[in-house]
């Protein structure tokens, strides 16, 4: 595995910052009864978050010869539409989550009703950002939102969603099951992300191997989830340990072990980068990054 480069832990922050800034204070609604709504929205969006999917969205923009931050409409839009499925998951009626990134779950502060209309604001926001996107060829434009959308939808993120709960009422769950399930409520908006950045810089013969790193780097990302499920503390993760238990979830680490799944998130992420060093050019930084995810501790 890659070794980490010196600083890069600011080096992600700094990346992070940036997507912060074009995220900040996002929506602001005169209408003072639309106010609470608008609020409800920027608390989520405000309360942190890796940004991992903007950041691999500007990151494969720019190994596609991309320039300025014209990617950066698709990088809020990734972010919002990550954060409206966190504000859902945390609902009684999914996760039953008081806790997001150590701090009150939106229901907690504006109530279930209005959680449940800022993820769906979230979600249509999204969309009305990325068409505003500007300086870029109006197809890669199109072909950009109908990946964002495929991967959000029915046979992406909420798919896996759908499996997730299935998953907790069946005993008899595989782990083809378990492994389609992760492939599609984490791993499809990490494969957009990268699919993105491809297209809206033109890049579309660098499309597969964009897909395979994130591939990869999304599966990995969720088996390091569930193993901090089971090793981290709550007050690290920001968010209860142990729902998985609770939840009478299957995970990699049920049908695997500790062990075995810290190995796989090794091969995993040399996967990744045997992806890039297939792309070429300047892949350093996304290298370091699918390290950093595999290490990370919350």
């Amino acid at each position: 595995m890659v070794n980490n480069m010196p600083n890069f832990e600011n080096e992600i922050k700094v990346a992070a910052q940036r997507v912060n800034c074009n995220l900040q204070n996002a929506f602001v609604c005169e209408e003072n009864g639309y106010k609470t709504l608008a609020d409800a929205m920027n608390y989520s969006l405000s309360i942190g978050g890796k940004r991992i999917r903007p950041i691999i969205l500007h990151e494969f923009y720019k190994l596609c010869g991309g320039e300025g931050e014209f990617s950066k409409n698709f990088e809020s839009a990734l972010e919002m539409i990550h954060t409206y499925s966190l504000i859902h998951d945390d609902l009684p009626c999914m996760d039953d989550d008081d806790f997001r990134r150590g701090k009150p779950s939106c229901h907690k502060i504006f109530g279930e009703d209005f959680a449940v209309l800022a993820g769906d604001a979230l979600l249509t926001e999204a969309f009305h950002y990325a068409s505003k996107t500007e300086n870029i060829n109006s197809q890669n434009i199109l072909d950009s939102i109908s990946v964002l959308a495929k991967c959000a939808g029915l046979n992406g993120m909420v798919g896996g969603q759908v499996m997730d709960i299935l998953g907790e009422k069946n005993e008899n769950v595989t782990l083809e099951t378990v492994k389609k399930t992760y492939a599609l409520k984490t791993g499809a908006l990490i494969v957009a992300a990268a699919q993105i950045g491809c297209i809206l810089a033109g890049g579309y013969d660098k499309i597969n191997y964009a897909t395979e790193y994130a591939t990869s780097v999304g599966l990995a990302f969720q088996i390091v989830d569930d193993i901090l499920d089971i090793k981290s503390t709550a007050e690290v993760l920001g968010k209860p340990i142990g729902s998985d238990e609770k939840n009478s979830k299957k995970t990699f680490v049920t049908f695997y072990g500790l062990e075995r799944c810290e190995e796989m998130v090794d091969k995993l992420t040399a996967s990744a980068l045997l992806a890039l060093d297939n792309i070429g050019g300047n892949v350093e930084f996304l290298k370091h990054l699918a390290g950093y995810l595999a290490k990370r501790n919350y």
